[in-house]
């Protein structure tokens, strides 16, 4: 059998718990984007909107329509930034709060899960490649030369 590259691993690695995820939040008719937007709003002080895209990696245009998607399930609700006119804040209502500690301990089932299975120096390991591998993507080296036939 051909090796599978480091790219396959990565992909096929999220790919599944992606949809791991996808299940466990269907079972409260949600979604992981949801449940990862709930996670990344402050329970307190609400998060600007304008933040919670780059802490999620997501585009504008799918967090607009995730961000509608809650509201109209009504997990948030949107105010006006006092310390920017232009900026809207982001907060929980009380069951997007019951949603996001539903979310939390769905990733913290995970973690545990992972670490009853994978030794700590195991699980070093694999959180240094990938954070060098991180590093790697994000310096924009890897295509400066003309490598690719």
């Amino acid at each position: 059998m051909k090796e599978k590259t480091i790219d396959y691993i990565l992909r096929a690695t999220w790919m599944a718990v992606t949809k791991m995820y996808n299940e466990e939040a269907g079972k409260k008719g949600s979604t992981m984007a949801t449940g990862f937007a709930l996670i990344n709003i402050d329970p307190k002080a609400g998060t600007p909107s304008t933040s919670l895209g780059p802490k999620m990696g997501m585009e504008a245009t799918s967090l607009s329509r995730t961000l509608k998607t809650m509201e109209e399930k009504g997990l948030i609700y949107r105010e006006p930034n006092p310390n920017d006119g232009r900026g809207v804040l982001i907060f929980l209502t009380p069951f997007g709060k019951e949603m996001r500690d539903y979310s939390k301990q769905v990733v913290l089932r995970f973690d545990e899960a992972v670490k009853e299975t994978i030794s700590e120096e195991e699980l070093q390991t694999f959180k240094n490649v990938a954070n060098n591998i991180l590093d790697l993507v994000n310096s924009k080296k890897i295509y400066l030369t003309d490598k690719i036939k």
